[in-house]
């Protein structure tokens, strides 16, 4: 599918101030010589100031004030999961097209909506799952396929997160929706990616805040059509992971802070077989910067990036099964 072309620099409004937009995604936008920021909205005028203050760009006071620019091309969205359908959806009635950090949505049936929507009106419609812009990914599926460990028979990963203050947005049920929604995304997306978009639900155990009523961490079981199995754990009640781990018929390979590494660090690959380990150190990588890099040159060629939006979908799919097949237990 093709997309309405934009001039480059394309130019971003950004839809709220996000610690997500603040840390790492705003930096990445002004470094690229492709991309413009024009404004940033808030609900707070003054935190909008504080951004724009400190990136450039116009203070914005509501985000359908900043829709309704006509010196905007596209904007990047970091609001909490539960608003993107909402916000989404206007900035594709408003002409934008739209870089949504993930998920996409929280549900499969409106991220099917949405993708269609784009399609209609010839806009782009991106889920920002950034860890997969990092080429560390792509090195160990190369890895893989050139049989480092023989056929493949399991993959393992989890992410797991210290606890947040009480007040935390993750807390929130309306708003936030809880570490499936934001940590569990990861090593779900990570399984896709390395066993492909045909997996099913097992079964799964998350575990619920009865204060808050949302869940705080959880293990998942996927598998493929021929029994390639994925067990994956999540939460932010644990001390910090972030790994994956591919298991073969003559060995293992393995990596360490696969979500989110900084952009200077080099990942190191642990590949073990019978009487033989070795570590391989790949190219460090900024994975926020190749986000904004494919987004703004999709826009530059008048591409589609379908290939992401299936990718988006099956994503999406793939949270409504396991919220549908888990046992729910209270965290005591």
């Amino acid at each position: 599918m093709s997309v309405t072309r934009i001039l480059a620099p394309v130019r971003f409004g950004v839809l709220g101030c996000a610690d997500i937009a603040r840390r790492r995604m705003l930096p990445a936008l002004l470094a690229d010589p492709e991309v413009r920021l024009v404004a940033v909205a808030s609900r707070d005028a003054a935190k909008a100031r504080t951004f724009t203050d400190r990136f450039g760009g116009e203070p914005v006071g509501g985000y359908d004030a900043l829709l309704e620019r006509t010196d905007v091309d596209a904007v990047y969205l970091p609001l909490p999961a539960v608003l993107h359908a909402e916000w989404i959806r206007r900035a594709l009635l408003a002409g934008k097209h739209v870089l949504a950090e993930k998920p996409l949505t929280t549900d499969h049936a409106s991220a099917a909506a949405l993708v269609e929507l784009a399609r209609e009106r010839g806009l782009l419609l991106f889920e920002n799952a950034m860890f997969l812009r990092h080429s560390q990914h792509e090195a160990v599926r190369g890895m893989v396929a050139g049989g480092a460990i023989g056929e493949l028979r399991q993959f393992a990963s989890a992410f797991t997160i210290p606890p947040k203050p009480p007040t935390d947005i993750r807390y929130q049920a309306d708003v936030g929706g809880g570490a499936l929604l934001d940590v569990g995304f990861y090593p779900i997306r990570a399984a896709a990616h390395f066993l492909g978009p045909d997996l099913a639900v097992t079964g799964a155990v998350l575990r619920v805040d009865p204060m808050h009523r949302v869940v705080v961490s959880g293990s998942i079981l996927l598998h493929t059509p021929d029994g390639v199995a994925a067990h994956l754990t999540f939460g932010m009640e644990h001390s910090y992971r972030a790994s994956y781990e591919l298991t073969g018929s003559t060995g293992r390979l393995s990596l360490d802070r696969v979500f989110t590494p900084p952009a200077d660090f080099q990942p190191v690959v642990h590949v073990e077989r019978q009487d033989h380990r070795e570590e391989l150190v790949l190219p460090a990588d900024d994975q926020f910067a190749n986000v904004v890099r494919l987004f703004a040159g999709a826009l530059t060629a008048g591409t589609g990036l379908d290939a992401h939006a299936a990718d988006s979908l099956c994503q999406a799919q793939l949270m409504d099964a396991v919220l549908a097949r888990a046992d729910l237990v209270k965290a005591e």
